[in-house]
């Protein structure tokens, strides 16, 4: 007998709320609906950041290592970050806050230079590098790559004493792969170890568990040495940072570990280079086209195989070594025959078809296409916004190399500065405000490619006429120098011509109206090709 329905429920029935006859709303009736076409067999589950990133992080830097090593398209694509990221080197301008500190513009400016001098002694010098390898500029270039394959890496900030250098701290990079837990302790979502990564229980972290060698190296063992696991604290007794982990991109809360910068798009370039391959093989298989000649009287019952077009000798090959080349003759049994097929290589489709995946790969990696296949084939105007939506990324990206690597070094090389006495800063280690305000830089990276340089150098000209930026600001952008340093420059060499009796020129005032040809939308935009239609030079 079946059992009676409520009042209630039948109600609900009776609008498709309640019961087995509930209809789906909202996201339900959508994206997270379960019974349209598109959602068969698509159930991901929603776990936390390790286990959806950790849990897979071997697998994602092999595969974007490998991807590096052997695909072109990521490889440009990860070198194109690095140079336009770092290029040469973040430099570091020394600014401390002279006002926090009481001190005049002149004083200020000496203590500037004369930390700057210091500075430079040691990050110029392959001993700020604990293996000796790479200065500081060419340390940043290494993190970055490092942290774009792997998802993030780690710098030990050592006490090295080593002759020649009056700095005893240096920086160890450590591979990502090393920092794991220690062999035999596997994976426990309780545990505040989690990756090498130990946490508190505000996830901040404790202290970090790195392996002498990589654990999936080849060779475990170097020189008698097994391997062996060493904790080390994130801070020591002070309080100075002792390692700094760099995270590659940070996704979600809670997260431990980076995850490579080709995560998101290693299928797509994975089969984009199959396919490439494939199609290159074709074409090279259709340049082997040859010619098959069929013969009632064959020699020795065995198809005659000449030499090539071109070659002067000729040669019977061994029939197990018999393989097509370029311009070859064959003879046939009789009996034999051959259908002559037209192999359509090169395939007239593959430029487009790869250009769209290309344009694909570019806005998960936010590059935009022209900078992707290295190719500007539009308009000025057109090219310049793809150079400008670039920049955006690369800014934010050499900021958070900034923060997260330059200016804590710079910040553990002042400490120990002030500590043996080569550099004065009063009230250093009494007040982290005025520790602060001594630890004030200002880093630079390379200036931003120009398409027009006589364009970008006018509308630099304007905005510092028209009092939206300054020539220090536009100095830097434009060609990544100082302005001071400029007119001192300009100072000697307009002093020196005068000593020679040669005529001068000084810096003009910058005109209020743009000259002749600047920002002529209707001549930049007139060759745009909106519809589609391929560029003269491209043809």
């Amino acid at each position: 007998m079946m059992k009676k329905e409520s009042l209630i429920t039948r109600a609900l029935r009776a609008i498709g709320v309640g019961g087995h006859g509930a209809k789906a709303s909202g996201y339900g009736s959508y994206g997270a609906s379960s019974l349209r076409k598109f959602a068969a067999g698509w159930h991901p589950a929603g776990r936390s950041a390790d286990e959806d990133i950790a849990y897979n992080l071997n697998t994602l830097r092999a595969r974007s290592r490998d991807l590096f090593m052997g695909s072109p398209l990521a490889t440009g694509a990860l070198k194109t970050l690095r140079t336009n990221i770092v290029g040469t080197g973040l430099k570091a301008n020394i600014q401390c806050d002279r006002e926090m500190l009481g001190l005049t513009q002149e004083e200020a400016d000496a203590w500037n230079k004369h930390t700057a001098a210091e500075w430079r002694l040691w990050a110029c010098s392959s001993s700020a590098d604990a293996a000796r390898t790479c200065t500081f500029a060419q340390m940043q270039a290494l993190v970055l790559l490092s942290c774009l394959l792997s998802g993030d890496c780690f710098v030990a900030l050592p006490y090295l004493n080593r002759p020649g250098t009056p700095y005893r701290l240096a920086m160890n990079l450590i591979e990502g792969d090393r920092v794991c837990n220690p062999m035999g302790q596997g994976w426990d979502f309780n545990s505040n170890t989690l990756e090498g990564v130990e946490v508190d229980d505000y996830g901040a972290p404790v202290a970090y568990w790195i392996a002498r060698y990589n654990p999936r190296a080849a060779m475990q063992y170097v020189k008698g040495q097994p391997q062996h696991w060493e904790r080390i604290p994130a801070f020591g007794p002070s309080g100075r940072r002792q390692v700094l982990h760099i995270l590659s991109d940070l996704e979600r809360p809670a997260q431990r570990r980076g995850t490579p910068f080709l995560a998101p798009v290693i299928e797509s370039l994975k089969q984009l280079e199959k396919y490439t391959d494939s199609e290159l093989v074709a074409a090279v298989v259709a340049g082997y086209f040859s010619v098959f000649i069929k013969s009632n009287t064959p020699e020795d019952g065995m198809p005659s195989f000449g030499a090539p077009l071109g070659d002067e000798a000729s040669a019977t090959p061994d029939p197990q070594d018999i393989a097509l080349s370029p311009g070859m003759i064959a003879s046939l049994e009789p009996g034999e025959d051959i259908s002559v097929a037209n192999p359509g290589r090169p395939n007239s489709n593959f430029e487009g078809f790869v250009s769209a995946i290309c344009r694909q790969i570019g806005s998960a990696l936010e590059l935009p296409y022209e900078l992707v296949i290295k190719q500007f084939s539009s308009s000025y105007s057109a090219s310049r916004g793809a150079l400008l939506e670039a920049w955006k990324m690369f800014r934010m990206r050499r900021q958070w190399l900034q923060d997260s690597f330059c200016q804590p070094v710079y910040e553990a090389w002042l400490a120990e500065a002030v500590t043996s006495g080569r550099v004065e800063a009063p009230g250093f280690f009494e007040d982290p405000l005025i520790a602060r305000a001594w630890s004030g830089v200002l880093w630079s990276g390379d200036a931003q490619g120009q398409l027009d340089p006589q364009k970008e150098a006018a509308a630099a000209q304007l905005r510092v006429a028209a009092g939206f930026s300054t020539r220090e600001r536009e100095a830097r952008e434009l060609t990544n120098m100082d302005f001071g340093q400029i007119c001192e420059q300009q100072g000697r060499e307009i002093r020196m011509m005068q000593a020679s009796g040669l005529e001068t020129g000084t810096a003009t005032q910058a005109p209020q109206t743009p000259p002749e040809g600047y920002a002529s939308d209707k001549d930049d935009d007139s060759d745009d090709k909106d519809n589609g239609e391929p560029d003269s030079n491209e043809q």
